[in-house]
């Protein structure tokens, strides 16, 4: 009965976890507002994470240059997570450090957003990417965990689910990424 009581466990945990969002509602709305207005502005939403959370880059920005529930055009969304040749060239010429940083100051303009994802929120190369692109004027989004890190200081708007497992963050960044597609297809 032990991996029944794991189940019951995560499953309670998760829904407990998700239901703490609820608190974010008015953040995830503005959010939405943004990333719609950005967009419709000439705008593109630059992703990146590690691991997982690479993952769910890929994922959020196929959504949006896809489609998400609403046939609609395509909309300008890159994960910076996707080309390996880039990654590791960077990786080897300048450092692991440097992965995303690079690709913000190639891509990433003013009109932007760019939306860094950490559990932890203190991912070395997503603080620098995000601190690059605050310094370039793009809108500037941390996805993390409760305590928030070093992403903080250069985020204009920041997604902390209020947990400190990372597999309960994980889950709740992807609902949070499908709210916000969800938002720009009723914000196009």
């Amino acid at each position: 009965m032990i991996a029944t009581n794991m189940v019951k466990k995560a499953i309670d945990d998760h829904s407990e976890t998700v239901r703490q969002l609820m608190d974010l509602s008015d953040d995830i709305v503005q959010l939405g507002q943004t990333l719609s207005k950005r967009l419709a502005k000439g705008g593109k939403i630059l992703w990146m994470g590690n691991g997982g959370s690479a993952a769910d880059s890929q994922h959020l920005a196929a959504e949006i240059v896809g489609r998400f529930v609403k046939e609609r055009k395509g909309l300008p969304s890159i994960a910076l997570t996707t080309d390996t040749s880039i990654l590791t060239a960077v990786g080897n010429d300048y450092g692991y450090e440097q992965i995303f940083s690079r690709q913000v100051e190639a891509l990433c303009r003013p009109e932007d957003v760019v939306v860094g994802i950490t559990t932890s929120g203190n991912s070395a190369n997503i603080v620098r990417a995000l601190e690059l692109a605050k310094e370039i004027g793009a809108f500037t989004v941390g996805f993390t965990g409760e305590n928030g890190g070093r992403i903080g200081e250069f985020c204009d708007a920041m997604i902390r689910v209020p947990s400190r497992t990372t597999a309960r963050i994980q889950e709740c960044h992807i609902l949070v990424g499908h709210i916000l597609c969800e938002c720009i297809d009723a914000g196009l």
